[in-house]
């Protein structure tokens, strides 16, 4: 039945990319972006595009990841209605991500019972939100499926903004 090994193929490239798209988010929820981390994301000339900046080539791509969430003391990325379609070797992704940044706190006062990290202390700034689209390219590599390409694009924001950022294109 080659028609239903084709379809195991296809079912099984499929959950290999939306994993692909899991482990990123999980990187950055994790802070555990190093280079091994990014050359399992990313092709070695994958690019990242985003509102506050992009890179090209994994060469680079763990620093810039660690400045662009460098601003958080916590982030929680929540990823749903993974589209993957696949081509061969190759596949296109879409969804939709809704993002929750904890702001840095000068001293981190001692943590009342019953509190869990997240809840913020009284002043300090209202976490940041953002409701984004992604889309991205992705390529059978030796090692697996990789980015060529992953981009966000904001929909919506709430919350206290991060202060600026110097995090520059590549």
């Amino acid at each position: 039945m080659p028609h239903d090994a084709d379809r195991l193929r296809r079912l099984a490239d499929r959950m290999d990319v939306q994993d692909l798209v899991d482990r990123y988010l999980a990187g950055l929820d994790e802070a555990e972006f190093d280079d091994a981390w990014a050359r399992s994301i990313f092709t070695e000339d994958g690019r990242f595009q985003f509102l506050m900046g992009g890179h090209d080539g994994v060469a680079g791509m763990a620093e810039f990841t660690a400045a662009m969430m460098g601003k958080w003391r916590r982030t929680h990325h929540v990823a749903a209605g993974h589209l993957v379609e696949i081509d061969g070797d190759r596949a296109r992704v879409r969804g939709n991500l809704i993002a929750t940044h904890l702001h840095p706190q000068e001293a981190t006062p001692e943590k009342p019972p019953g509190r869990s990290e997240a809840q913020e202390t009284p002043g300090a700034p209202e976490p940041f939100q953002v409701g984004d689209r992604f889309e991205g390219e992705a390529v059978r590599t030796e090692a697996g499926w990789r980015f060529a390409r992953l981009a966000f694009e904001v929909v919506w924001t709430r919350g206290t903004p991060p202060g600026r950022v110097d995090i520059h294109d590549s």
